[in-house]
């Protein structure tokens, strides 16, 4: 299973949010962002960071770094590395999986992401059933359209990019965010000023959605 950080709660833990950190990074990148998302003490959410596995990555020589798969060109949408994603998929469901085995219904288990972990936690949300309680993607895009399923649950989604942003270009999170909408999902997008980075204005929006998305689907009984 992947190492992780996880910051938990000083209650009971009765939500989860897997949270995917971007190329070349690994799980401390997002960890100082839980303190400034303000979340309810009641809504008892454990935060769970893992680190991507060692890969060589082309577009950077082959060097070696932590990535949830390859990138052979900055065309993100020319060549995808297919293996690559949907084993990490796979590798982040079994963390699911084990939030589930602790006690917390997938409906409670949010799954966010940032460049190329939003990839991974779209792809995953999308055809996880039963589903999960959302998704946040961050400056990312829809990697395999072939196989991103209709939507069949109103799957929140909190779809962020900014419209400065060269490394993941802001009209790909556009086309994605639109292919969204053609297959019968409703995300929430959001624009900011801002390149390939998160600003505090974001970090705000996400606190209040996290609460509302939490809210939505609270804990059985």
């Amino acid at each position: 299973m992947l190492p992780t950080v996880e910051i938990n709660p000083k209650g009971p833990v009765t939500a989860v949010v897997i949270w995917l950190h971007g190329l070349g990074a690994d799980g401390h990148d997002f960890e100082p962002i839980v303190h400034e998302l303000d979340l309810p003490p009641d809504h008892g959410v454990r935060f769970v960071f893992p680190h991507a596995p060692h890969r060589p990555i082309t577009i950077n020589g082959g060097f070696v770094m932590r990535a949830w798969y390859d990138i052979a060109s900055p065309a993100l949408d020319g060549t995808v590395d297919e293996k690559g994603i949907l084993e990490s998929e796979r590798q982040v469901e079994e963390l699911l999986e084990a939030e589930i085995a602790k006690g917390v219904p997938s409906g409670r288990i949010i799954l966010a992401g940032f460049s190329q972990g939003g990839v991974i936690a779209l792809g995953l949300a999308t055809k996880r059933r039963p589903a999960v309680g959302g998704a946040l993607v961050l400056s990312s895009y829809v990697a395999l359209p072939q196989h991103l399923p209709d939507a069949q649950d109103a799957l929140p989604l909190f779809i962020a990019h900014g419209t400065q942003d060269t490394m993941v270009p802001y009209a790909l999170g556009e086309r994605s965010r639109d292919l969204l909408v053609e297959k019968g999902y409703q995300p929430s997008w959001h624009a900011y000023p801002m390149p390939h980075a998160v600003c505090g204005q974001e970090i705000d929006d996400i606190g209040q959605w996290l609460s509302a998305a939490l809210a939505s689907n609270p804990q059985p009984g």
